[in-house]
């Protein structure tokens, strides 16, 4: 009752955090690609950081940084005094450790935590590599972090409108099944997806709903290849949730955040090893794989980077070792070299990236984004096999929501996600496919 009755207090940090960072931060003028003023804000960035424009880029990244520089002993504060709530309560609970504490929430022992680093730090020196190639392609003395977003390839000459684009995803989904394939075609057919880009709509693409309506997707549709993977990632997210609440009691009609990314990533999966077998021209299969490689980069990765931060963070708090903006920045900015290697530039302003991730604040969340995407890999994997057995499992995991824990239902679609192999696979598929890419590159 008295934690309970302190939860807004325990609050304090993460919602200073928000205001400052969405609402009272204010970041300077920049030029876009057109050469005009823009005034830079988060969104904003995120284009500006893909600029083929390497002038421009590095402007929004230095002017971004610029602000989180006068601001980083304000945000070590919170980001510290949240790592304090989050050890207290541990603490107070008699958890081992604040992670322990967020794990167990969904019956997940730290060993998946454990086994996911060890497997990123084995495999590092793949990630070591795609930089490299990026270096090269880019054909820069340098490689800054304000290079690591830019495309490595033109825009595909690949366009789709929508609907050849539900034609495409359908030839892609196949391997799921028939009834797999029905659900889907009735989400196109019955208008459970808001589609055209709109004024007042909100940016991006979303799949959501409530146990008794359909799954409504939301999308602002745009004629390219990157949209027809975004199409196939929602779709995942939408025949998640039908699965789920058409076979599941009202209270088990959800599923928890560590499985939701996986169903998504699993048609992303599909998609890429169609979209790979179907094309065989070489720009085609260029852009093909490297958008495969920059989403394992920053799925995989980088939110491991984040999760090895956080488990620092917290570690250092209960160790009692004093933490500042200073001690904070040192460290990270090792952490980004032991990552991305020699043949980046780990910039000082990189230093600083901590201090703009909100989801440092969400208690021990981004690991599951990595572990997400591995599982899906294998997934895919069992499901292109052609197996009927291993189909069944995975579609027995899309019907499963809660009335498991979260590790049980991985099992019966066929991963042990406590055991290395299902990373050990992932990094597999990630090399051949950096082969790949590197081959037909320099055959170019």
């Amino acid at each position: 009752s008295l934690l309970a009755g302190a939860s807004d207090i325990f609050g304090t940090s993460q919602n200073v955090f928000g205001i400052l960072n969405n609402a009272d931060l204010k970041f300077p003028i920049v030029k876009d690609d057109n050469g005009d003023d823009i005034q830079l804000s988060h969104g904003v960035y995120r284009k500006l950081i893909e600029s083929t424009n390497r002038k421009v880029r590095k402007a929004a990244f230095k002017g971004l940084y610029s602000v989180y520089d006068q601001f980083k002993h304000t945000m070590a504060t919170t980001l510290i005094g949240n790592v304090k709530v989050h050890n207290f309560k541990a603490r107070v609970r008699n958890y081992k450790d604040a992670r322990e504490a967020a794990t167990t929430s969904n019956h997940i022992p730290t060993e998946v935590y454990d086994v996911l680093l060890e497997q990123v730090h084995k495999n590092l020196p793949l990630l070591h590599r795609y930089v490299k190639l990026r270096k090269k392609i880019l054909g820069v003395d340098e490689l800054h972090m304000y290079d690591m977003y830019t495309p490595l390839t033109e825009d595909s000459k690949f366009t789709y409108n929508y609907i050849q684009a539900q034609i495409e995803a359908k030839k892609a989904l196949e391997v799921l099944g028939m009834d797999y394939l029905t659900h889907v075609s009735e989400a196109f057919e019955n208008r459970w997806i808001d589609v055209v880009e709109n004024k007042g709509k909100r940016s991006g693409a979303y799949s959501s709903g409530v146990y008794d309506t359909p799954p409504y997707i939301l999308l602002n549709w745009q004629d390219n290849l990157e949209n027809l993977f975004t199409l196939v990632h929602e779709m995942g997210h939408s025949m998640h949730s039908y699965y789920t609440s058409h076979n599941q009691p009202y209270q088990y009609g959800d599923y928890p955040i560590f499985l939701a990314e996986i169903a998504s990533t699993t048609n992303e999966n599909i998609l890429t090893d169609y979209l790979l077998k179907n094309n065989d021209e070489k720009e085609i299969l260029i852009y093909i794989l490297n958008h495969y490689l920059d989403g394992f980069k920053g799925t995989v990765y980088r939110q491991t980077q984040f999760a090895e931060f956080e488990k620092w963070i917290h570690e250092q708090n209960s160790k009692g070792v004093p933490l500042t903006a200073k001690s904070i920045s040192e460290y990270y900015l090792e952490l980004n070299k032991k990552y991305y290697g020699n043949d980046v530039v780990s910039d000082p302003e990189i230093a600083l990236e901590w201090a703009r991730i909100p989801h440092f604040y969400y208690n021990f969340y981004v690991y599951q984004y990595a572990t997400g995407f591995a599982a899906a890999t294998t997934l895919a994997e069992n499901i292109l096999s052609g197996d009927e057995n291993k189909l069944n499992k995975y579609l027995t995991y899309l019907k499963a929501g809660s009335s498991k824990y979260p590790l049980e239902v991985m099992k019966d679609a066929g991963v042990d996600m406590t055991d290395s192999s299902y990373l050990e696979k992932t990094f597999k598929v990630f090399e051949e496919r950096l082969n790949q890419l590197e081959t037909l590159l320099s055959e170019k």
